[in-house]
């Protein structure tokens, strides 16, 4: 399991991998705001960790169809999934997610305190977005890894898993956003949002790459 980790990780930094290009969608997504809302800096403080959230969770769909791909083009998806009983490749699956959020999302999450200076946030905000970043879109992967399942099979899967990931991260961007402005704005509370949060991605931890290799063996039969 540690060589797969090393593996993926590998697989997701080298040049091409998902973690330059999520960085470079996340500043573009960024840097444009404040050509659409204006020159106002309390506007912009205001609306910030919103758009963090939002810019992080498309940047972390981008890469979400390679975390299959890869294995089934050289055919190692089917050894995976012939040699191991479901629970094996369950935790097999989970492993790959975590190299995949290690190599892909977690450079989001280290750019999003300099990000959030482009918009003008105050310290405190910025750190509050930056740990429900942290702790929040591992499930993102989790549930974009159900969705890179079902379209594994697909020549160009990249859109539909987007479609059908999308909605299922609303809870984890709601909950995500309110503890961010929680930790700045007294009458939001900040550790409700932030444990709900947590509790959501220890239970996609176990959902989703269950829900995934389900879909695996789905596809290859």
């Amino acid at each position: 399991m540690w060589a797969l980790f090393l593996r993926d990780l590998r697989l997701s930094l080298r040049v091409g991998g998902g973690a330059l290009t999520g960085i470079i969608f996340f500043l573009a997504v960024i840097a444009t705001i404040p050509f659409g809302v204006g020159p106002d800096l309390n506007l912009l403080a205001r609306i910030g960790p919103a758009f963090l959230w939002i810019g992080a969770l498309l940047a972390s769909l981008l890469g979400l169809d390679r975390l299959f791909q890869a294995d089934r083009e050289d055919g190692s998806l089917d050894l995976l999934v012939l040699e191991a009983d479901r629970h094996m490749l369950a935790l097999t699956v989970l492993i790959k997610c975590l190299a995949h959020w290690a190599g892909s999302v977690l450079p989001l999450v280290i750019a999003s305190p300099l990000l959030g200076l482009f918009m003008n946030m105050e310290p405190l905000a910025i750190g509050a977005t930056a740990l429900t970043l942290l702790v929040g879109t591992p499930a993102i992967t989790f549930i974009g890894a159900v969705g890179a399942a079902v379209a594994v099979a697909l020549p160009r899967g990249g859109l539909l898993i987007s479609i059908l990931v999308l909605p299922l991260t609303i809870p984890a961007l709601i909950f995500g956003v309110s503890a961010s402005y929680g930790a700045t704005q007294d009458p939001a509370p900040f550790l409700q949002p932030f444990l709900i949060l947590v509790a959501l991605t220890l239970f996609l931890a176990v959902i989703g790459p269950l829900g995934a290799a389900l879909a695996l063996r789905r596809s290859s039969d």
